[in-house]
């Protein structure tokens, strides 16, 4: 079994993104040259599978679903979340307009690098791409529920937050805020609860086998018109990227700190008057430049697969 660091690069980059609230691993997926494949090879993991493995053996099988690049992507994200995920907390908690210019940028040249797959500006492309904007920033701006953890809704947030992650620009871990499950589900992972994790996987198992057969079918036989709406799906998180925010109300995270649940964007300028805090323009505009660039080398690594 051959390993492909390349693989696992990309999957420390999904990784980073999947921290971060609103930015999604699905993103860095698509524009790192990966996406198709990645569904593919998920798609591939069904009761079929079974039956390969008992007439060819479990080498036919783990090279029929990929393995080994799935494997390796998954090393990549969890070495990546295990590795980076206090550092990018820590840089969103005291540093946030940087982190979110970034991202900001990074999201932005990523729409254009799928739009350039779009193939036009036709009536389906534009109805398309219009619903999926409209759905990201209904969900980006929507007030979160309070749903009980029950075992029943926890199984479907696991369905539902993985959808999310795989598609580009919707974030997972947003999905849960809205769902008010987060709280419950990190504490059920710090505090060692595997009754509760255990239905959050299966869920999640569950909704991935079953989202990218309907996600690899619809970018096969529509891929334009799906391609649209996952650009305006990624136009219409921009909300929640945006650098400069009024926080409106407030949530308590796993470690019991208060911090921003519902916020409302402003301009630099709004930023001053509403906060009296320095808006760091010129720190954004090269912080976006870097996400820029970073889709750009990414576009460069993909192309040397």
């Amino acid at each position: 079994m051959q390993i492909d660091f390349r693989t696992f690069l990309k999957g420390v980059a999904m990784g980073a993104a999947d921290v971060v609230p609103g930015v999604s691993g699905g993103t860095i997926a698509f524009i790192s040259g990966i996406y198709d494949r990645l569904l593919e090879s998920i798609r591939r993991i069904n009761p079929s599978l079974i039956g390969r493995l008992k007439q060819e053996g479990v080498v036919a099988a783990w090279q029929h679903i990929n393995g080994t690049f799935l494997l390796t992507l998954l090393t990549g994200i969890v070495t990546s979340i295990a590795s980076l995920a206090r550092v990018i907390s820590y840089l969103l908690e005291n540093h946030p307009i940087p982190v979110w210019s970034f991202f900001f940028g990074l999201i932005v040249i990523s729409i254009v690098h799928i739009g350039k797959q779009v193939g036009g500006a036709k009536p389906a492309n534009i109805i398309a791409a219009t619903v999926g904007f409209g759905f990201a920033y209904l969900i980006t701006a929507a007030n979160p529920l309070a749903l009980d953890p029950t075992p029943v809704n926890i199984v479907l947030a696991g369905m539902v937050a993985i959808c999310a992650m795989i598609l580009p620009g919707i974030s997972g871990s947003f999905i849960l805020l809205l769902l008010g499950l987060y709280v419950p589900i990190i504490g059920a992972i710090k505090a060692a609860e595997f009754s509760i994790i255990a239905m959050f996987l299966a869920g999640a198992v569950m909704g991935l086998l079953t989202f990218s057969h309907v996600l690899s079918f619809l970018l096969t036989r529509f891929r334009t018109v799906t391609l649209s709406f996952l650009c305006g799906l990624m136009i219409g998180t921009l909300n929640k990227v945006w650098p400069w925010k009024q926080t409106l109300t407030t949530r308590i995270n796993s470690k019991g700190v208060e911090v921003p649940l519902t916020e409302q964007s402003l301009t630099p300028w709004q930023f001053i008057e509403v906060t009296g805090s320095d808006p760091q323009i010129i720190i954004a505009i090269m912080c976006a430049l870097a996400g820029f660039g970073l889709v750009w080398g990414l576009e460069r690594f993909a192309s040397q697969d």
